[in-house]
């Protein structure tokens, strides 16, 4: 099949790979552009990446876990399940100032999102009401705030867009076809309900998956077909490489081949060609020459800092190097018109609150002239 353009005979994988922001893939079509050899899978992702997106910019996030542990679900990869026995100690909802406290430091460290994850099935109201005050604190620090709760009712997705709430991450984690395999507690239309509440209450939407589960490429495709396919393209599209826990049900699976990740990135880039590809779950164990792949092949976003909710992640001075050699630097957050009113208004009142230079005492000196009598 071709398509005849601008006088050039255009073919089926070259219309694949335009960049046209679509919503109606087939697996056929996610299949092609997947399989293509890896230098044109590259050229395409990066081509296309440079449209939408400055390549030599990274966008910074850091995760907090604000309540770890004894989770109801049953995800197959997942430490904090309270199903399995992985060693981790189940830990009561973090206090608001001690976030506040790590979300001060992330924004010092050169993070722009603050993220805050909970190991719950859904929040009770109780606890909800905690986390609108702390999305509400960390948006006053000036950072872009993000959490993932698990489900949501249309009614509690309201309160946080009401709140601020910038982001709301909740993955799908694979396709339907092999989502039973991992988790039997919840159901994938469970998961696409929850993205359709954040959606209609104007948060952002944060979803993507894991790859290296044990499934099969097919199911790869039918993730990113999810995906794409939605009413709108996630705002950001978490990319996860398996982390294996021992105690999980998949804490023995076979390493996923780091080309069949960096494929993935590459084709959700020209899939979603404007949404952020986040590298997330699994870079401790990623060499920095597949990360540096990763960055060529669109991805744009990263988790900075030491922990990834209770999986390593690699360290932020480690980013940090790379990213220098790379001639990469953290992408600046560029402020809403909300948030350049409140800037200017905190000058004006400063500058009215701060005493004219004629009304002020004058200031002693520093040093006393030593040639002069006292």
């Amino acid at each position: 099949m071709s398509n005849h353009k601008n006088g050039q005979t255009l073919t089926s994988l070259e219309k694949l790979n335009s960049g046209q922001v679509r919503h109606d893939w087939d697996l056929a079509e996610i299949e092609a552009i997947y399989n293509q050899p890896f230098n044109d899978l590259l050229f395409a992702a990066q081509n296309i990446h440079r449209q939408h997106f400055n390549p030599n910019q990274v966008q910074t996030s850091t995760l907090l876990s604000i309540k770890t542990g004894a989770c109801p679900e049953d995800c197959a990869y997942c430490p904090q399940s309270g199903h399995y026995n992985t060693g981790l100690s189940k830990e009561q909802l973090m206090a608001v100032e001690e976030v506040i406290s790590k979300a001060q430091q992330a924004k010092k460290n050169g993070a722009t999102r603050f993220c805050m994850g909970a190991a719950w099935r859904s929040p009770r109201e109780k606890d909800l009401d905690v986390v609108l005050e702390m999305v509400r604190q960390v948006k006053d620090l000036g950072l872009e705030t993000c959490v993932t709760l698990g489900m949501l009712t249309d009614e509690q997705a309201q309160k946080l867009g009401e709140a601020g709430l910038d982001y709301y991450n909740h993955n799908l984690d694979t396709s339907p076809e092999y989502y039973q395999q991992i988790i039997t507690t919840r159901t994938y239309k469970n998961r696409l309900d929850t993205l359709q509440n954040v959606r209609d209450a104007g948060i952002n939407v944060c979803s993507g998956g894991i790859i290296g589960m044990g499934e099969e490429t097919n199911d790869r495709y039918g993730l990113l077909q999810q995906l794409a396919n939605m009413p709108e393209h996630p705002q950001s599209v978490p990319i996860n490489m398996l982390v294996a826990v021992e105690g999980t049900p998949l804490g023995d699976v076979e390493k996923l081949d780091s080309i069949e990740f960096v494929r993935m990135i590459a084709t959700a880039r020209i899939m979603m060609p404007q949404s952020y590809v986040r590298l997330s779950a699994g870079r401790e164990d990623m060499n920095e020459e597949t990360q540096t792949l990763c960055y060529l092949a669109g991805a744009n976003s990263i988790f900075y800092g030491e922990k990834l909710l209770t999986t390593a992640n690699p360290e932020a001075e480690a980013d940090m190097l790379l990213f220098k050699r790379l001639g990469i630097e953290p992408e600046r957050r560029e402020l809403d018109q909300q948030e350049l009113d409140q800037q200017k208004l905190d000058k004006e009142t400063l500058a009215e609150e701060t005493p004219k230079v004629e009304e002020q005492q004058p200031a002693k000196p520093l040093f006393y002239d030593a040639t002069k009598p006292h």
